[in-house]
Order: structure tokens, then sequence, then C-alpha cells
């Protein structure tokens, strides 16, 4: 029976693990005191929390959390980074500490959406446009059949105006000829 404090460690973690869009895991062996606290800092001002976590504690907690597959990053001393709003931040603050990091630290994948996905992931994650532009690029992409569409759509009905309207403005003067035929006959 787990202790009180390890219960308490474990609500912790499910609730972070609950609200987080993304969590990243790394392995921190070899990381002095000050670069693990700068690292902090730097993942703390990306709105980021990077806790050291027992991994028996961090599997209960993630099967309580109903995200069992994050289990799958924890394997020895493992540090996770949870991330609460854009997964492009996450992802955007590692890319930018990773080339300054000391070379013992590494990612060892990052969990989204139900799968764990390769830490060379997280990088192209960071490459993307912002979540407005994408989301322009795709209403771009789907408006332009849609106007392609309505132009096929609209020519005929256009063309049989322009026809009705040739006629329309004809008709009079073919009325005044006809009417001057009936006249003379």
């Amino acid at each position: 029976m787990p202790t009180p404090k390890k219960e308490q460690m474990v609500e912790e973690l499910r609730q972070r693990i609950a609200r987080s869009t993304i969590a990243v895991g790394a392995d921190y062996r070899g990381l002095t005191v000050p670069e693990m606290d700068q690292l902090r800092r730097k993942m703390r001002s990306a709105g980021i929390d990077l806790k050291v976590v027992k991994n028996t504690l961090t599997r209960l907690a993630a099967e309580r959390a109903g995200k069992p597959g994050l289990s799958e990053m924890i394997a020895g001393p493992t540090a996770l980074a949870f991330g609460y709003g854009d997964i492009k931040d996450v992802a955007r603050a590692f890319s930018e500490y990773l080339p300054k990091a000391p070379a013992s630290f590494s990612v060892r994948g990052f969990y989204l959406e139900g799968r764990i996905l390769p830490a060379r992931e997280l990088a192209e994650l960071a490459k993307l446009p912002p979540r407005e532009v994408l989301l322009a690029q795709v209403a771009g992409q789907l408006q332009s059949p849609l106007a392609t569409l309505a132009g096929l759509l609209e020519a005929p009905l256009a063309e049989l105006a322009r026809l009705l309207d040739a006629v329309a403005s004809q008709l009079p003067s073919l009325l005044e000829a006809r009417a001057r035929q009936m006249e003379t006959a």
C-alpha cells in the first residue's frame, strides 16, 4: 500500500498528465545541478513544467490519467516536461535548448494524442508555421476548388442571361418591324 506522501505525488502527477497536451521524456543523467536549474528556468519561461519523476509512480499516474501509453517513455532516470497549451511552444523550447545542452542530455521522445513519437519529430514540429497560418493555408486550399466550381456552375447561367438580354434588347425592334409588316399587308 503506497504511503500518503506517495499517493499525493501520484495524484499531482496524474493531474499534470491529464491536463497536458504534450509530454516530453528526457534522460537528464550527467547534468549538474546548475545545468538542471538552467533547463528548468528555460522550460518554465516557455510555460512548461519539468519534473524529475519516479518511474513506478509515473506509470501509476499515467494509468489513472487515462494515458497509459506515456509509460513507454519511462525507463531509468527520467525527466518529463509537461506542456499545457500550444504543442509548438514546447517543441520550439526544446529545439532552442538542445543545441546548447550538455552532451549527456537527450530527449527520448514525446507523448502526443495517445502516441509516443520519436525525438526527431519534435524538431519537425517546431518548424511548422503557427496554428493560425496553418488554418489559413487549409482554408485557402479548400476555397480554391470551391471558387473554381462556383465559376463553372455560374458560367452557363451567365451565358444564358447574356443571351436572353440580347434577345430582349432586339425584341422592340423586331416587334416594330413585324407591326410595319402587318400594316403594309
